[in-house]
């Protein structure tokens, strides 16, 4: 397989593809991770594949995760015992198979507030938790749970207070930067022959009689507007199911219900620990989760039923988590050691019970219509596995054999090699002429790709200068995020090819200008478009910081969306 970059040139080959009348086996809509993923197991099958995404991947839920990669701890309280299987299944293929450079093992301790019986209750569950995992041939790589005593633990984290446990536990999950591993999804399809196209929106669909037969699509990077005829359309866009269901007039077997989700990033040093954890709570739990020099906490778990393009978190968020941290730390979290704040929506199975935490996390297959797929509910770990039965469902109503799925085998791009790299990190560094913090911390982004961002640094050693307002991103990441990677606009360099949005304590102003300069040659930007877009970008960010001010989600989502969103002028 030769790895294909996502260039402005792609896209509009994927366009002009997807446009010249033939007709392809399978259409996918959303470019989330379960959309990508469905793409990416349809084109390893040797389907004609297209993938439509109205604006950038992950846009939505998929870059707004807890960045996790784990079989569900909690779910075995549930007595959810098939989720949890299948989880820890799918976090071992990620972890020693399909993502090394970007799934990477993370420790939490779980805090035990009760003598005896809690010891016996939660240790028995994490054993369990264990011993599925290696029961599924996956579990290698991550180490087994221990006991530990309350000096042990807080030896560990001595930010805890001693009146907060009376002993601990440890365990192992995954993380990853869940943008990036959506969109190496996308670039892994297109490479296997996908027609991948993001910033083009599905506006109706054709249809002949009952049947779903492709669908009308408008770029919204140029304005063309044009038709894509399919056998089978997939509809994945998660908390949109409902939204593109009604398009096609079908009313749906099931609803999709948001549920949002709030994390804080602050610095690594307002907490201090070697491991991650998680706090029970009244409702649910509470990760706080190593994320390079910063930590993640979250999550909060309500209802939404405002704009779902651009979720917003309310200063009660804030403070809820804030409250929760605090109740263990000996040092109290305040608003100033926030640096970021993001909302996402959790798209969850609509059901009987009122309180979106017990909502189904399982995932459900249908053919809506003939011809049209839709795939909904689910969690992000098991994105493979809601994939594999959208296109299966798919392959039962086109003509002909059609080969079983084969991505539990197909590395995403970088994978392949990153391990060697890895080993020979020190004589990349010497060889480039960087730091090898800097390789590990490119390793750990682009896999076995490092070397192509190392080549724009050979051609230019600008490039391998630090990008100015970050401390961890080079001006070639940058570049190589509009080169390679898919990113149209600012926002998608900053919030999701990046970290830069959530990472900084100005949330990227100060490095909007530099990195909007560094893409312009490449996505054609003149003087103008470059203002446009810094423009656009201080606004999200204003709007974004202000209603986080607000005391309820109607008031932060009337803020939140004063500021339009971009599209190039067509």
């Amino acid at each position: 397989m030769a790895v294909v970059a996502l260039s402005p040139q792609a896209r509009a080959d994927a366009i002009d593809a997807l446009a010249d009348g033939r007709e392809l086996d399978v259409l996918v809509i959303g470019g989330g991770v379960v959309g990508t993923g469905a793409a990416l197991d349809a084109a390893t099958r040797g389907l004609t594949t297209g993938l439509l995404e109205a604006r950038d991947f992950a846009s939505g839920t998929s870059s707004r995760s807890s960045k996790l990669i784990h079989g569900g701890l909690r779910y075995l309280e549930m007595l959810d015992f098939r989720l949890v299987h299948e989880a820890l299944q799918e976090r071992g293929l990620l972890l020693q198979r399909l993502a090394p450079h970007l799934v990477k093992p993370v420790p939490f301790l779980y805090p035990l507030q009760h003598r005896w019986w809690e010891r016996f209750y939660a240790g028995a569950g994490v054993a369990l938790y264990d011993g599925m995992a290696v029961s599924s041939g996956l579990g290698a790589g991550l180490p087994i749970h221990r006991h530990l005593t309350r000096r042990g633990a807080m030896r560990l984290v001595p930010s805890l207070k001693k009146s907060a446990l009376v002993g601990a536990l440890q365990y192992y999950d995954a993380q990853v930067d869940d943008a990036r591993h959506t969109m190496e999804l996308a670039r892994t399809a297109a490479s296997y022959g996908a027609h991948v196209a993001n910033r083009v929106k599905v506006t109706g669909f054709l249809r002949q009689g009952e049947r779903v037969t492709g669908v009308e699509a408008k770029d919204l990077e140029s304005g063309r507007e044009f038709e894509v005829r399919a056998k089978q359309v997939v509809n994945a866009t998660g908390v949109w199911t409902d939204d593109t269901q009604a398009m096609v007039g079908e009313r749906g077997q099931y609803h999709v219900r948001a549920s949002k989700g709030i994390h804080l990033v602050v610095p690594k040093d307002r907490i201090q620990s070697s491991t991650g954890m998680i706090l029970r709570t009244e409702k649910s739990v509470l990760f706080i989760i190593p994320w390079g020099r910063h930590w993640l906490i979250g999550t909060t778990d309500t209802d939404w039923h405002l704009d779902k393009a651009h979720p917003a978190a309310t200063s009660k968020d804030i403070e809820y988590l804030l409250d929760h941290v605090n109740a263990v730390l000996t040092t109290p979290l305040t608003r100033e050691d926030v640096e970021g704040v993001y909302a996402g929506l959790r798209p969850l199975l609509a059901g009987e019970s009122e309180s979106t935490s017990k909502l189904s996390r399982e995932h459900v297959v249908a053919h809506a219509a003939p011809g049209l797929v839709v795939v909904a509910g689910g969690k992000y770990t098991t994105y493979r596995v809601m994939a594999k039965d959208a296109i299966d469902a798919a392959a039962d109503a086109l003509d002909g054999r059609v080969p079983r799925s084969v991505t539990k085998n197909i590395p995403l791009v970088g994978a392949d090699g990153y391990h060697a790299l890895w080993n020979q990190r020190h004589l990349i560094a010497q060889r480039s002429g960087l730091h090898v913090a800097r390789i590990e911390h490119l390793l750990n982004r682009y896999g076995a790709l490092v070397e192509e961002v190392l080549e724009l640094v050979a051609e230019d050693p600008s490039l391998g200068e630090q990008l100015p307002g970050t401390q961890d991103y080079l001006k070639a990441e940058i570049v190589y995020g509009a080169k390679a990677e898919g990113a149209r606009h600012l926002d998608d360099i900053l919030a999701r090819r990046t970290r830069i949005s959530i990472e900084a304590w100005d949330r990227g102003v100060g490095a909007a200008e530099a990195a909007a300069r560094l893409v312009a040659p490449i996505l054609g930007w003149d003087e103008a478009t470059i203002e446009r877009e810094v423009s656009f970008y201080l606004q999200r960010v204003q709007s974004e910081r202000d209603s986080q001010d607000q005391p309820d989600d109607e008031s932060a989502d009337k803020v939140r969306l004063e500021a339009p969103d971009i599209v190039s002028p067509a």
